[in-house]
């Protein structure tokens, strides 16, 4: 029996890492994906445990690469705080990016250098951005000169 659970242990760490080894991971990712190939919760928290233990999981640098990678995508801190919350991240620092300059390139790449003439494409463009994950101020913003 005890043979049984050391090898469940072993292939249940093995399988985490190799997750690891494609691209970072939270901690919630991580349970929830070796949830689904049936290893216990037991099992599941000593294995994340010594992984962070040895440094290979950190939902510090998790949040780190996943903000850098949906800055770099063009989305906005809502939606990205919003995606980091459902990782199971509840504290980022959000603080180091020029949100107001993103939200300025992302309008001017999609809609052009002109402001609209309208109400109408106005509205249009506002929303755009909005489903993006821009704040009001963000957007308000990259309609001024």
């Amino acid at each position: 029996m005890m043979e049984t659970q050391q090898s469940n242990s072993s292939e249940c760490y093995a399988a985490a890492m190799r997750m690891l080894v494609r691209r970072e991971h939270s901690q919630l990712e991580l349970r929830q994906k070796l949830q689904l190939q049936d290893f216990n919760n037991t099992l599941i928290a000593g294995a994340i445990d010594l992984l962070v233990e040895q440094d290979y999981q950190s939902d510090v640098r998790f949040a780190e690469d996943f903000i850098s990678m949906r800055f770099n995508q063009g989305k906005g801190p809502v939606k990205i705080s919003g995606e980091l919350k459902q990782r199971g991240i509840e504290y980022f620092d959000l603080s180091v990016f020029d949100w107001f300059a993103l939200a300025r390139k992302i309008r001017v790449t999609k809609y052009g250098d002109g402001l609209p003439s309208d109400y109408k494409e106005t509205a249009k463009q506002k929303r755009f951005l909005q489903s993006r994950g821009f704040g009001f101020d963000q957007i308000n913003q990259a309609f001024s000169n």
